[in-house]
């Protein structure tokens, strides 16, 4: 096998064996491949791409570059992923509800990434909670608890590590082919046995166009399939917040709310949607409805608030977290509202910005070294449509200082767009891709 000669067939769009990408990821992991060579190969795949048994090949490759789980259990083993929102806490709601329906969940999670919130730190917001865990304590809270939510160790597709940095700094993030890879190949050395994917589009996501929304989850459905594991995806709306709640300990707070019976709204919708999608996938519902059905009672009946208070305990945090959460997550010391500059309706809301406002005010990372303030955000945003006086608070900014308060306050005034008149919803749920 040579570097080069592989490159070369991507670049003059010829196939690449399996075994010649199983030997390329390999080389990523263990640095028998340049960073040259491998900024290069994600050049020559983000003009070029891959066709279907190349990008199925390239995911299995980067998935067996490191540890693979593998499960004894008597549940089936599922998970989700979002591909990137503002005011996304649903893993914080759904691990726990699949978990009381009867499955294991091990979902592995990441950290904000340019705009949009990570669940890694927003469960690192609750006191003692950790989400680094090695293989023999992920299982022991599994089993314990029926879900954990971990970061990647450095044995899970360290290929994709070395390649994502990689590509970070050689503009070619946007492939749709190496995102695929990088997705999936994290998910599917989790041994799983079941995926749903929520794909979003809008202002507050990465990929701005139904279109574009349409062709990642048409890539990761075919992709994850080939591979071997059922899996659906669900296009979903953000061009607005999921949540009223931007943030860490803030909206681990909205998803406390909605597991223990205080709040509904679009994140107890789209728990559901998805929630019944996965129990679908791992054979645990007969349809879509009856797996909405499990998953509302899991919900309503305050099971899933109770696995997920055994999963906070089992990972360092409060044994008496799904009690009192509110006194255990931490609160900014200025807290502002943010005032309509007119009377209107709220016709738009550029969620990208908001999510940059959150990030301004300390709650993620400009830089990979910064330090993430759990208790800093944006609480009480008002949707779209509705509408408001001159004066009237759009949402309510928490912030460590007060000249950080003032910038998120001239912020999210620029963000949201008043008119005369309320727009046409679209709806939470755009359209679903199947196998």
């Amino acid at each position: 096998m040579d570097a080069r000669a592989i490159i070369a067939r991507v670049r003059d769009k010829r196939p690449v064996t399996p075994e010649a990408l199983r030997w390329f990821a390999q080389g990523l992991a263990d640095h028998g491949v340049s960073d040259a060579q491998a900024g290069a190969f994600a050049m020559a795949v983000l003009l070029n791409g891959l066709d279907e048994a190349g990008r199925v090949a390239l995911t299995l490759a980067m998935r067996e570059s490191g540890d693979v789980l593998r499960w004894a259990l008597d549940r089936p083993v599922i998970d989700k992923h979002s591909t990137g929102g503002v005011g996304d806490c649903v893993s914080l709601v759904l691990a726990p509800a699949l978990a009381a329906c009867g499955a294991a969940v091990p979902m592995i999670s990441g950290r904000g990434l340019g705009h949009t919130g990570g669940t890694l730190d927003k469960l690192e917001a609750i006191p003692g909670f950790t989400t680094d865990l090695d293989e023999g304590r992920l299982r022991a809270v599994v089993d314990q608890a029926g879900c954990a939510i971990v970061a990647a160790s450095a044995h899970i597709a360290p290929a994709d590590k070395r390649l994502y940095a990689v590509r970070d700094v050689t503009a070619t993030v946007e492939s749709l082919d190496l995102i695929t890879a990088s997705i999936l190949s994290k998910k599917l050395a989790a041994g799983l046995e079941g995926l749903v994917l929520d794909v979003k589009t809008g202002s507050g996501a990465f990929m701005k166009s139904v279109d574009e929304a349409r062709a990642l989850a048409r890539a990761l459905v075919d992709t994850a399939n080939s591979a071997g594991c059922p899996t659906s995806a669900l296009i979903t709306d953000m061009d607005q917040p999921l949540a009223p709640d931007l943030g860490n300990a803030v909206e681990v707070a909205a998803s406390m709310r909605v597991l223990t019976g205080r709040a509904r709204g679009r994140l107890y919708d789209l728990t559901v949607a998805l929630g019944a999608e996965a129990l679908v996938q791992a054979g645990l519902a007969h349809n879509a409805q009856a797996g909405a059905r499990a998953l509302a009672q899991a919900i309503d009946s305050g099971a899933a608030a109770q696995a997920m208070g055994r999963m906070v305990a089992a990972q360092g945090g409060p044994l008496a977290f799904v009690e009192e959460w509110a006194r255990f997550l931490p609160e900014a010391p200025v807290i502002r509202e943010v005032p309509a500059p007119a009377s209107g309706y709220i016709t738009a809301m550029d969620g990208e910005a908001l999510g940059l406002a959150v990030v301004a005010l300390g709650g993620g990372r400009q830089v990979e070294t910064d330090r993430v303030d759990p208790a800093v955000g944006l609480t009480d945003v008002l949707g779209l449509g509705a509408k408001v006086e001159k004066g009237q608070p759009l949402a309510r900014v928490h912030a460590a200082r007060e000249d950080a308060a003032d910038a998120a306050l001239r912020a999210v005034q620029a963000a949201i767009t008043l008119g005369d008149a309320a727009p046409d919803p679209r709806p939470l749920v755009i359209e679903r891709v199947g196998a």
